[in-house]
């Protein structure tokens, strides 16, 4: 049984340019390292996410039913971040 599965893929030339400079340079040995590497980081950045979404959002909204009152409007929130935003472009 094979370990290992072959695709045929389409990149845009950017995304292309920057394989070939990878390999290139000698960070990587091959294309399909590139690409297996590119994986490898897609699927730590979505356990990242699972892990954030499990852990903080559905703990926040735990605590936000356990006492209501205690939440922060929207509109407050949108408030705060323009005006760091402001604050940070100036």
């Amino acid at each position: 049984m094979r370990t290992t599965q072959q695709f045929s893929i389409t990149l845009p030339n950017e995304m292309a340019e920057i394989v070939e400079d990878k390999v290139k340079s000698g960070v990587y040995s091959s294309v399909s390292e590139v690409m297996r590497d590119g994986i490898r980081a897609l699927i730590e950045r979505d356990a990242a996410l699972e892990r954030w979404l499990r852990e903080e959002v559905v703990a926040g909204h735990a605590e936000y039913l356990a006492a209501p009152s205690k939440g922060v409007p929207a509109e407050e929130v949108l408030d705060h971040i323009k005006a760091r935003r402001i604050s940070r472009s100036a």
